[in-house]
Protein backbone atom coordinates (compact mmCIF):
# COMPACT_ATOMS: atom_id res chain seq x y z
CA UNK A 1 0.00 0.00 0.00
CA UNK A 2 3.11 2.28 0.86
CA UNK A 3 4.58 1.71 -2.34
CA UNK A 4 1.24 2.42 -4.36
CA UNK A 5 1.44 5.55 -2.45
CA UNK A 6 4.03 6.99 -3.19
CA UNK A 7 3.79 6.38 -6.76
CA UNK A 8 0.44 8.15 -7.01
CA UNK A 9 2.30 11.06 -4.71
CA UNK A 10 5.02 10.68 -7.76
CA UNK A 11 2.42 11.07 -10.38
CA UNK A 12 0.77 13.61 -8.89
CA UNK A 13 3.82 15.87 -8.78
CA UNK A 14 5.27 14.58 -12.14
CA UNK A 15 1.65 15.71 -13.67
CA UNK A 16 1.85 18.78 -11.69
CA UNK A 17 5.47 20.16 -12.88
CA UNK A 18 4.01 19.10 -16.57
CA UNK A 19 0.81 21.34 -16.25
CA UNK A 20 2.71 23.85 -14.99
CA UNK A 21 5.61 24.22 -17.48
CA UNK A 22 8.16 23.50 -15.16
CA UNK A 23 9.33 20.65 -17.68
CA UNK A 24 10.13 23.51 -20.17
CA UNK A 25 13.56 24.87 -19.36
CA UNK A 26 12.63 27.95 -21.93
CA UNK A 27 9.49 29.08 -19.12
CA UNK A 28 11.93 28.68 -16.30
CA UNK A 29 14.84 30.53 -17.78
CA UNK A 30 12.22 32.95 -19.14
CA UNK A 31 10.96 33.13 -14.72
CA UNK A 32 14.68 33.56 -13.90
CA UNK A 33 15.18 36.46 -16.09
CA UNK A 34 14.32 39.78 -13.85
CA UNK A 35 16.11 41.60 -16.07
CA UNK A 36 14.66 40.43 -19.91
CA UNK A 37 11.38 39.62 -20.50
CA UNK A 38 10.69 38.17 -17.20
CA UNK A 39 7.66 35.34 -17.11
CA UNK A 40 5.75 35.55 -13.66
CA UNK A 41 3.80 32.69 -14.15
CA UNK A 42 6.08 29.71 -12.15
CA UNK A 43 5.94 32.50 -9.11
CA UNK A 44 2.32 31.51 -8.37
CA UNK A 45 3.61 27.33 -9.09
CA UNK A 46 6.01 28.45 -6.32
CA UNK A 47 3.08 30.09 -3.96
CA UNK A 48 0.61 27.19 -4.72
CA UNK A 49 3.75 24.87 -3.29
CA UNK A 50 4.31 26.63 -0.51
CA UNK A 51 1.12 27.08 0.64
CA UNK A 52 0.40 23.32 0.06
CA UNK A 53 4.14 22.26 1.74
CA UNK A 54 2.77 24.86 4.70
CA UNK A 55 -0.80 23.18 5.24
CA UNK A 56 1.42 19.79 5.23
CA UNK A 57 4.02 20.72 7.63
CA UNK A 58 1.52 22.46 10.38
CA UNK A 59 -0.67 19.02 10.24
CA UNK A 60 2.93 16.81 10.58
CA UNK A 61 4.55 18.68 13.12
CA UNK A 62 1.38 17.64 15.13
CA UNK A 63 1.68 13.75 14.50
CA UNK A 64 4.72 11.58 15.90
CA UNK A 65 4.01 8.95 13.25
CA UNK A 66 3.13 8.83 9.67
CA UNK A 67 -0.09 7.07 8.16
CA UNK A 68 1.41 4.11 8.00
CA UNK A 69 2.64 4.30 11.67
CA UNK A 70 6.61 4.76 10.88
CA UNK A 71 7.80 7.72 12.87
CA UNK A 72 7.97 10.69 11.30
CA UNK A 73 12.05 12.45 10.93
CA UNK A 74 11.13 16.10 10.82
CA UNK A 75 13.66 18.50 9.46
CA UNK A 76 14.94 20.56 12.99
CA UNK A 77 18.04 22.70 11.57
CA UNK A 78 17.48 26.30 11.47
CA UNK A 79 20.91 27.68 10.83
CA UNK A 80 21.86 29.20 8.05
CA UNK A 81 25.37 27.91 7.52
CA UNK A 82 28.41 27.42 4.69
CA UNK A 83 27.18 24.06 3.31
CA UNK A 84 23.85 25.73 3.22
CA UNK A 85 24.90 28.69 1.07
CA UNK A 86 27.04 26.92 -1.23
CA UNK A 87 24.63 24.25 -1.91
CA UNK A 88 21.78 26.74 -2.61
CA UNK A 89 24.33 28.97 -4.64
CA UNK A 90 25.67 25.80 -7.00
CA UNK A 91 21.69 24.41 -7.24
CA UNK A 92 21.06 28.12 -8.49
CA UNK A 93 23.83 28.59 -10.67
CA UNK A 94 22.72 25.27 -12.49
CA UNK A 95 19.29 25.91 -12.78
CA UNK A 96 20.03 29.24 -14.25
CA UNK A 97 22.15 27.93 -16.41
CA UNK A 98 20.56 25.32 -18.03
CA UNK A 99 17.22 25.99 -16.50
CA UNK A 100 16.36 22.52 -14.99
CA UNK A 101 15.93 21.51 -12.00
CA UNK A 102 15.93 17.63 -10.15
CA UNK A 103 12.12 17.35 -10.03
CA UNK A 104 11.83 18.56 -14.02
CA UNK A 105 14.96 16.65 -14.85
CA UNK A 106 13.59 13.15 -13.76
CA UNK A 107 10.53 14.06 -15.52
CA UNK A 108 11.89 15.06 -18.56
CA UNK A 109 13.95 11.57 -18.89
CA UNK A 110 10.58 10.40 -19.62
CA UNK A 111 10.23 12.44 -22.68
CA UNK A 112 13.48 11.06 -23.84
CA UNK A 113 15.00 14.41 -23.38
CA UNK A 114 18.86 14.12 -24.14
CA UNK A 115 19.58 17.50 -22.08
CA UNK A 116 17.73 15.92 -18.93
CA UNK A 117 19.96 12.41 -18.86
CA UNK A 118 22.76 14.94 -18.99
CA UNK A 119 21.34 17.10 -16.32
CA UNK A 120 20.70 13.89 -14.02
CA UNK A 121 23.72 11.96 -14.60
CA UNK A 122 25.39 15.05 -13.70
CA UNK A 123 23.05 15.28 -10.83
CA UNK A 124 24.04 11.82 -9.90
CA UNK A 125 27.84 12.66 -9.93
CA UNK A 126 27.78 15.61 -8.04
CA UNK A 127 25.70 13.50 -5.19
CA UNK A 128 27.99 10.68 -5.02
CA UNK A 129 31.01 13.68 -4.60
CA UNK A 130 28.57 14.88 -1.81
CA UNK A 131 28.46 11.85 -0.44
CA UNK A 132 32.27 11.13 -0.43
CA UNK A 133 32.79 14.70 1.39
CA UNK A 134 30.18 14.07 3.77
CA UNK A 135 31.54 10.60 4.96
CA UNK A 136 35.49 12.21 4.83
CA UNK A 137 34.28 15.34 6.78
CA UNK A 138 33.92 13.76 10.66
CA UNK A 139 37.28 12.61 10.41
CA UNK A 140 38.72 15.93 9.46
CA UNK A 141 36.84 17.76 12.11
CA UNK A 142 38.46 15.74 14.53
CA UNK A 143 41.91 15.72 12.73
CA UNK A 144 41.27 19.88 13.23
CA UNK A 145 40.17 19.36 16.70
CA UNK A 146 43.40 16.93 17.60
CA UNK A 147 45.81 19.71 16.22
Amino acid sequence: MRNLLCFIVGLLFGVGLCVSGMTHPDKVLGFLDLAGSWDPSLAFVMAGAVLVASVAFSLAKRRLRDLFGAPLALPDALAIDWPLVAGSLIFGIGWGLVGVCPGPGIVDIGFLERKALVFVAAMAIGMVIHKFADLRAPAQRALEEDA
